[in-house]
């Protein structure tokens, strides 16, 4: 069955007169990810800053992720962070992710900055794994698709590091898609439980609010 690489991005913008010759809007600027073995289990973690090309750091995303302009003038490149990656990662891997935004994101920055596509990471790509609506089959909740910070406190994971971290998002989404592939029917979080049981009663979407309210907060 090989191994499984839970990947999360940070991204900045790139503002709109900036974009000539490289054509997205957005810019990776940390690559974090964790490997699973065939047990789910952890066994290594990745994490790499990468120096943006064409976008900056705003105020709004170094106070969302954490990550400074210290950190990214010594960063690699985004073609040397995917070199290094790429040599990081076993040849039997199958990329996990919520959603497949960080899957489109690596598409398009290696055809915006004309990076060939190796034939290893080609194959990555082809297999990825969005698990996003695969926790939503999970909950039998079709309809509705979940944030991570929902779908983390309602399967009462407890989370390590900060959210918007790459690196510490990789890994709480790692034991998530461990619990997930672990557990035919998903133990909740008891106070989530109660919500979502009166969800799937009267065809409604519960998040965190209902959490507090089922606690009596």
């Amino acid at each position: 069955m090989g191994y499984y690489v839970v990947i999360d991005l940070e991204m900045c913008k790139v503002p709109k007169r900036d974009r000539k010759g490289y054509g997205h809007t957005r810019e990776i600027i940390q690559i974090g990810a964790v490997l699973l073995n065939e047990e789910y289990e952890v066994i290594d973690k990745y994490n790499s800053y990468v120096k943006p090309e064409y976008g900056y750091l705003t105020k709004h995303i170094k106070d969302l992720t954490g990550i400074t302009e210290i950190e990214l003038g010594d960063a690699p490149c985004f073609k040397m962070a995917m070199d290094s990656f790429e040599k990081w990662l076993p040849d039997d891997v199958t990329a996990i992710s919520w959603s497949f935004a960080d899957k489109d994101q690596f598409l398009h920055e290696l055809t915006g900055k004309g990076i060939p596509i190796s034939s290893k990471f080609n194959r990555i790509i082809d297999n990825w794994i969005d698990c996003q609506p695969e926790f939503s089959r999970k909950m039998n909740m079709l309809n509705k698709l979940y944030s991570l910070e929902e779908a983390l406190i309602a399967t009462d994971i407890c989370t390590d590091g900060r959210s918007h971290n790459g690196l510490d998002d990789a890994y709480n989404t790692a034991l998530l898609y461990a619990k997930m592939m672990k557990e035919e029917t998903l133990v909740l979080n008891s106070y989530y439980s109660v919500a979502h049981n009166k969800g799937e009663q009267t065809s409604l979407s519960y998040g965190l609010e209902d959490i507090i309210g089922a606690a009596g907060f």
